[in-house]
């Protein structure tokens, strides 16, 4: 006799969970208008042979996975934002980067089981600073509409609709401005068999393991520490046509002097500013010409 109060409780959670929201937003009012302007600094980063990739944007600087972080980042001269996708109850790409979204915005429950109504309306800046009250949750089409040009982009796919991501790409021709991660080797197994000659990401701590993602997945780049980058490492990975990306861990300015004289590729970072900062007194303590 209690099974049909349980199942009452059960979808009236479930609507609860899905929810009406008030107002609709308009996706195209929260898309910044202006060009990011590049500081002064920023030639240092272009120049630099080493790609900066800043993790979730200038996430110390502005709400992490934001219009605002990539701005911040786009303002220094990074290579590459990195962003994390997932996909909506109705089938919206946002970026985000936990599966609930109760850390980083005044909403709760998983973004899988919200809508894109839900979502839209979301204040995903406020938590960060009330200098960011109002910044939303990007959707991915919009926030890649608007970047392409600016910078290029890492995605860190959590969830999605591979064939809908894959089709986005091609629709906005950034084949090659992008690269792609999959955190479920399912994932990045269909991805690869779906986008044969989309770059790929995968994760590789020493030759024999960056040899097998070659072999494996046809990856592009591995991602190591920089400690893990050794002479080895590197033989095998130019003898593959593949390219060494430094995670870094701790984001000091010891790991990123370390970065800085590695054979690293491109780096993976919080924070571009000390690593901005790392750079040039690198080239002030070397020659003038150094190409650090």
């Amino acid at each position: 006799m209690k099974q049909p109060c349980l199942s009452y409780s059960i979808v009236f959670f479930v609507l609860m969970l899905i929810g009406c929201q008030p107002a609709t937003v308009n996706v195209e009012d929260y898309v910044p208008q202006d060009v990011p302007k590049k500081a002064a600094v920023a030639a240092v980063l272009e120049k630099h042979p080493i790609e900066v990739v800043v993790h979730r944007g200038a996430n110390h600087l502005a709400p992490e996975n934001t219009f605002a972080a990539a701005v911040k980042a786009i303002e220094l001269g990074v290579a590459y934002v990195e962003i994390d996708v997932h996909r909506s109850l109705d089938g919206v790409h946002y970026i985000l980067h936990d599966f609930s979204l109760g850390r980083t915005t005044n909403g709760w429950g998983p973004v899988r089981l919200r809508t894109s109504r839900y979502i839209d309306q979301l204040d995903a800046g406020s938590w960060f600073s009330e200098d960011y009250k109002g910044e939303r949750v990007p959707r991915l089409k919009e926030y890649l509409q608007w970047i392409k040009g600016k910078a290029k982009v890492y995605l860190d796919v959590k969830a999605a609709h591979l064939e809908e991501l894959i089709a986005m790409i091609r629709e906005l021709q950034m084949e090659q401005d992008t690269f792609f991660w999959f955190w479920n080797p399912a994932m990045t197994r269909e991805f690869r068999q779906l986008a044969p000659d989309f770059n790929l990401k995968v994760n590789a701590h020493s030759p024999e393991e960056a040899l097998e993602a070659k072999e494996k997945y046809n990856a592009q780049i591995i991602e190591c520490n920089v400690t893990e980058i050794t002479p080895e490492l590197v033989k095998v990975c130019r003898e593959n046509d593949i390219e060494i990306m430094a995670y870094a861990n701790s984001n000091t300015a010891e790991e990123f002097r370390a970065v800085i004289h590695s054979q690293a590729d491109k780096v993976n970072l919080d924070k571009p500013q000390l690593y901005l900062e790392v750079l040039q007194a690198e080239q002030k303590q070397n020659s003038p010409h150094s190409t650090f």
